[in-house]
């Protein structure tokens, strides 16, 4: 008799036994991010970690989900994120989780730390439609608060020469010394401890342009010893693009340093032709052992300030400066002779006004304002820039859709949006942007994987995921494999695709089901669920504190 007692027992027990995983995803066409065919297989999560890929018929999930004939990939990574404000005022990070994207890669050229007192009052007087207090001094505090206050997406950074230029000399134009550019390595040495994946350079911009070759890559050696990378909006895309390339290859061969061209492009109609020589001098510096890539948005047309078509001296300094040149009446017969403009008027699309008075603008061409206010378009330039008190947001069409083609099939190359991560509504919705915040990373698989077939989905899967992630050396993200964190997206490849556009820019992409980060469902059902789970992503030089 007891022994039958037993054997009951044991029996209810097992039939009580709790689910073997937190999440199930089952049946689904797997991509596990590094180019080979996928596999029809299950997915098993337990709490932040992909425990097991294969057949889960026999378990259970605490949740279950159906990914039949759906495409299950790692979560995507963008190389080159300007979400670092726009996640302060909204976590959720909507444009981009609604595209797959789970980590941010912050900090083209400028970060969000260090930064001393006078940086911080500076950034405070110059907040926009997003003001918010600075409760962090360096890189990793400004991460590790983002995380505490809670995102959807995960977020990591490079170090921005022109910051540390900020800190230790200014906007001056001139060399560093010897002391201010071993301030400059201490910071950055602070920074890679800390877990910046590397140091990054914008070149078009002060003060980040006044570095010069050598003093890139000194500081590139700092980031070297740490395991970082080089990363550069480079001098020229259009005429000087060949030094500049060149200029980044150099870098990386004398730092010992991998280097990354961000949104390479060749900017101009007169330029277009100089890309595949591009390709050429990338490719023969891999050869010589040298880990050279590069990133790109999937969009003929950049975006940066109207403030870059004025003339050198005339932005020397900074925005601040520049305006103030502007206003000036006794140089301004001066600048308007200096002025040549590098694109047409009227292939340039005013997107952002910080004065509200001026957004009746919005989404128009310069050529077509100049005419409104009966100036000329290098008067209504200057005249536009001193009034909004700022650089003025734009749009260039200024790239070649072929040159786009071609890039997308380099196997060295990864993906970005550069720019901001919104929310189809409120505050967001005061201001044009451009499509590539909504669309940069979906497009890569509707249109140009499954419409025009320019490379199969898992080499387009394995270059939004585990190239990047291996390029940054970041453990254990990037693939769908036991042991790796649990950033995954569940798509529909027959379906998936953008809806942004230049003309009406805030649509969300479709096709894009559920996402998790870390473990934690963001997207369900292609609705936000609210959650915030996302880590701050160090780098590998990353040391912990004691």
């Amino acid at each position: 008799m007891k022994k039958i007692y037993f054997a009951f027992v044991i029996v209810a027990l097992a039939g009580c036994a709790g689910p073997d995983y937190d999440i199930i995803i089952r049946g689904g066409t797997v991509y596990d991010g590094s180019g080979s065919p996928p596999v029809v297989a299950d997915v098993g999560v337990i709490a932040d970690t992909i425990a097991f890929i294969g057949d889960l018929a026999n378990k259970k999930g605490q949740m279950e989900i159906d990914a039949t004939e759906k495409a299950v990939a790692p979560g995507f990574i963008n190389m080159l994120s300007w979400a670092n404000v726009s996640l302060i005022y909204d976590g959720r990070s909507q444009s981009d989780i609604r595209q797959g994207v789970t980590l941010e890669v912050l900090g083209e050229g400028t970060s969000m730390g260090p930064w001393s007192d006078e940086m911080k009052k500076q950034n405070l007087e110059n907040q926009g439609d997003i003001t918010y207090n600075i409760e962090w001094t360096t890189l990793g505090e400004y991460l590790q608060h983002m995380e505490d206050r809670g995102v959807s997406t995960n977020l990591a950074s490079f170090v921005g020469n022109g910051t540390l230029r900020r800190y230790v000399i200014g906007y001056d134009n001139r060399e560093a010394t010897a002391d201010e550019l071993e301030q400059m390595k201490e910071l950055l040495e602070v920074a890679m401890q800390e877990g910046a994946v590397g140091l990054s350079s914008s070149l078009l911009y002060a003060p980040s342009r006044y570095a010069d070759t050598g003093e890139l890559t000194e500081l590139s050696k700092v980031a070297s010893k740490h395991g970082g990378m080089y990363i550069s909006h480079i001098r020229s895309e259009g005429e000087e693009l060949f030094e500049s390339i060149e200029e980044l290859i150099t870098i990386s061969r004398e730092a010992q340093i991998p280097a990354e061209v961000y949104h390479l492009k060749a900017s101009g109609e007169k330029n277009w032709w100089k890309m595949d020589s591009v390709f050429l001098m990338i490719e023969q510096a891999r050869e010589e052992g040298l880990q050279i890539t590069a990133d790109m948005y999937t969009y003929p047309a950049s975006s940066t300030g109207l403030h870059v078509q004025l003339p050198d001296w005339v932005r020397e300094g900074g925005v601040e400066a520049t305006i103030e040149r502007l206003a000036n009446p006794d140089l301004r017969e001066r600048i308007l002779n200096d002025i040549e403009f590098e694109h047409s008027p009227d292939k340039i699309l005013l997107v952002g006004f910080k004065n509200p008075a001026l957004r009746i603008h919005l989404g128009k061409r310069l050529s077509e304002v100049s005419v409104e206010l009966g100036k000329s378009p290098a008067e209504a330039m200057m005249d536009l820039i001193v009034e909004d008190d700022s650089r003025i947001q734009v749009v260039y069409f200024s790239m070649s859709d072929e040159n786009i083609g071609k890039k997308i099939q380099q196997p060295w190359m990864s993906f970005c949006s550069d720019a901001g991560s919104y929310s189809a509504e409120g505050i967001f919705l005061k201001q044009s942007t451009h499509p590539r915040a909504y669309g940069s990373f979906v497009r890569v698989l509707g249109k140009y994987s499954r419409d025009m077939q320019l490379f199969p989905l898992e080499e387009a899967i394995r270059r939004l995921t585990s190239f990047p992630a291996e390029n940054l050396k970041l453990k254990r993200r990037g693939q769908l494999k036991s042991g790796y964190y649990a950033d995954v997206v569940v798509f529909d490849p027959a379906i998936v695709r953008d809806n942004a556009t230049f003309e009406e820019p805030h649509q969300y992409a479709e096709g894009v089901i559920h996402v998790f980060v870390n473990g934690v469902q963001v997207l369900k059902d292609g609705e936000h669920t609210g959650a915030k789970p996302g880590r701050f992503v160090k780098g590998p030089g990353y040391v912990r504190s004691p």
